[in-house]
């Protein structure tokens, strides 16, 4: 956030959508060549790392992320399964009271040293084991997601398109690992995706209350200083490099459509 923080206008905006969201992450994206000495850096145990799949659901042209709408199925390692129906970028103030009041809704702001986004997820619960199911076709896509979730698709998808007539692309392979960094009383998440063709993507983030987030941001840059990891490199986008890498082995060469307005690049 140093980089926002040094932008008046982009300082104003941002506490505007810090007060009406429900929490802030923090994250920290880390290029291929420091990956080793990073985790090396922070003394991280890939053993005690849980394993999980991440399928995002698209249309073949990623007409979805051009709506801003992002699906997606997981598996977890000893924790089961979860989807999301995801809106990003959002204003949260312009929601609907009703979705907000949902408990299965939330809005987080995701901000790296490079911008900022907010987006709102609206998530389920499938019986473990369904979204194996329909990663193998045993299962129609739409039964993944609650009543709720479809509806909510159906409200910002393109128009004729339904979630049966989405395209599964993936899975990613990802390594979670939750630490605590020494001089850090924070809880910070390690996520390691690794994408088919050999690539990367390391994360590091941690997760806030609204009205802590720039005395997070700022500790957290420190104690990240200290274990000789550099802040000021290029960030990299999780989803929408898996997106475009298999949209790309598809054959169709797709590219994200241009994204709406409010929104600042950050990691995701």
């Amino acid at each position: 956030m140093s980089a926002i923080a040094a932008n008046p206008d982009e300082l104003q905006k941002l506490v505007s959508l810090i007060k009406d969201v429900d929490s802030i992450e923090l994250k920290l994206t880390v290029p291929e060549p420091s990956q080793l000495t990073t985790v090396r850096a922070l003394g991280l145990d890939p053993l005690q790392a849980q394993i999980r799949q991440v399928f995002f659901l698209e249309t073949p042209d990623l007409a979805l992320d051009g709506q801003g709408l992002v699906v997606r199925a997981r598996r977890s390692q000893k924790k089961g399964d979860d989807t999301v129906v995801k809106l990003r970028p959002v204003v949260p103030s312009e929601l609907p009271k009703s979705l907000r009041r949902s408990p299965s809704f939330g809005v987080e702001l995701d901000a790296s040293p490079e911008g900022y986004v907010c987006s709102g997820s609206l998530k389920g619960m499938p019986a473990e084991g369904d979204v194996r199911k329909a990663a193998s076709g045993e299962r129609p896509l739409r039964k993944l997601f609650s009543k709720e979730q479809q509806e909510l698709f159906a409200e910002h998808a393109p128009e004729g398109i339904g979630l049966d007539d989405l395209v599964i692309l993936g899975p990613l392979f990802v390594l979670k690992l939750k630490f605590s960094p020494e001089g850090f009383d924070r809880k910070m998440v390690t996520e390691l995706w690794f994408y088919p063709d050999g690539s990367r993507i390391l994360e590091l983030s941690t997760k806030c209350e609204p009205s802590e987030a720039f005395d997070v941001a700022a500790s957290t840059r420190a104690v990240l200083s200290a274990h000789g990891i550099d802040l000021d490199t290029k960030q990299q986008t999780k989803t929408r490099s898996a997106l475009e890498f298999f949209a790309k082995q598809r054959g169709n060469g797709a590219k994200p459509k241009k994204k709406p307005a409010a929104e600042k690049p950050a990691a995701s």
